[in-house]
């Protein structure tokens, strides 16, 4: 438990060395790892062809039954921004009002790029009582005509930023769902745990933050502070996200871990309760990940207060998620069918795909609480419905010998 009279900044522990932590070895565990599933936000944002209401509330409804515990469901942006999050007040009221049923409680997140977007949120949240709220996915008329929310106020879409946007026989291949019973907690039906998240960001080079914001890096901050205090208020656990922090479509790859832990810091330290560190742009390797990493511990970042956001554009995703564990790091996000990309980071894929992500950790022991073939069928048809191929090489790799 963290202690409250030493500042979260000087509590840098001395560094030990210590063997490697992980093995194929059925005999070495890598401990239990939290999957924050970012599909239906991060991943739907960046696509081109429009994405009915109806199947957006599917898709999360299929989540819910996978063991994952952490959705991204939406973000409370200008829509000329991100027309694709455009009904993410439906997406609140429906999941307030008619929660879809689950193996345990959900923490559902929203992503808001300023206090009008919490605003917007907390009025919607206010407004709903559970089953009272008409239930959204069922079939209308025109089901794929669903309501949007009405536009902002003009002077709000004129002020609002766009937002940021994963054996012991080595030759035996590990069971599908290997690791989905989680040891530390008993999965329950109940959905009336579930909790409202929301998520704020900011970027780690000045030169993205001026392109995703229009605002530098001090001025994202202090916009983050405006919602951290009225999250807070509120008792709502806020998420935050460091971008580009191993690479930077403007200024390059070589980004200033220094600066990630100075911004990293700063958000904890005004209240948020987990940073994300997201490499963006998918530019992360090995060796810069391990120093970024360190870099944080330096800087008196603890591990329990980080989770890793890696894109696969150069396919080093789930090397650097390995370099993660070998670190300490639990949490980390990732996309159903590698879904995702970045408006404003141009030849950056997808994020991880939960599946592959998954695969991988159970592979090395580690335990997820999530159903791997059930994910992997839920990649294969929101590619399908999207038009897309499912970038998701364990997905594939898991349907094909189910069919066999």
């Amino acid at each position: 438990m963290r202690s409250k009279s030493i500042p979260r900044l000087v509590r840098v522990l001395p560094y030990k060395r210590t063997t490697r932590c992980f093995s194929t070895s059925s005999h070495r565990f890598a401990g239990q790892v939290r999957i924050v599933e970012v599909g239906p936000r991060d991943g739907l944002q960046n696509e081109k062809t429009s994405i009915s209401l109806k199947i957006k509330l599917e898709l999360i409804k299929r989540l819910a039954q996978t063991g994952v515990r952490d959705i991204e469901a939406g973000s409370f942006v200008a829509p000329k921004w991100v027309p694709q999050m455009a009904n993410s007040v439906d997406v609140l009221n429906h999941l307030l009002g008619h929660p879809p049923s689950a193996p345990h409680p959900i923490t559902y997140n929203y992503l808001v790029p300023n206090l009008k977007g919490l605003q917007n949120l907390l009025r919607t949240a206010d407004d709903v009582k559970p089953g009272t709220a008409p239930d959204l996915s069922q079939p209308t008329e025109d089901s794929d005509s669903l309501p949007t929310p009405p536009p902002s106020p003009k002077e709000q879409e004129e002020a609002e930023p766009a937002p940021i946007t994963s054996t012991e026989d080595p030759n035996e291949m590990p069971s599908d769902t290997s690791g989905v019973n989680d040891p530390v907690e008993p999965a329950s039906s109940s959905t009336l745990g579930n909790q409202t998240e929301i998520s704020i960001f900011t970027a780690a080079t000045e030169a993205f933050s001026k392109a995703n914001t229009n605002c530098s890096i001090a001025e994202s901050l202090d916009r983050c502070k405006e919602i951290v205090t009225l999250a807070k208020s509120r008792d709502i656990r806020v998420r935050g996200y460091v971008s580009v922090a191993l690479g930077c479509p403007y200024e390059g790859p070589d980004v200033a871990p220094s600066r990630v832990a100075e911004v990293t810091a700063s958000l904890l330290e005004m209240g948020v309760d987990e940073v994300s560190v997201a490499d963006t742009t998918g530019m992360g390797t090995a060796p810069r990940t391990r120093d970024l990493l360190k870099t944080l511990s330096a800087a008196g970042v603890a591990n329990q207060d980080l989770a890793l956001h890696f894109h696969d554009t150069y396919g080093q995703a789930l090397v650097n998620v390995v370099v993660g564990l070998e670190h300490g790091i639990r949490a980390f996000d990732s996309s159903v069918g590698g879904l995702g990309g970045c408006p404003y980071s141009k030849g950056a894929t997808g994020n991880v795909a939960t599946e592959d992500l998954v695969y991988c950790l159970h592979s090395l022991g580690a335990t997820t609480g999530v159903d791997v073939e059930k994910m992997a069928q839920i990649g294969s048809w929101i590619s399908t419905e999207l038009g897309r191929e499912n970038d998701s090489r364990a997905g594939k790799a898991v349907l094909a010998r189910l069919r066999t």
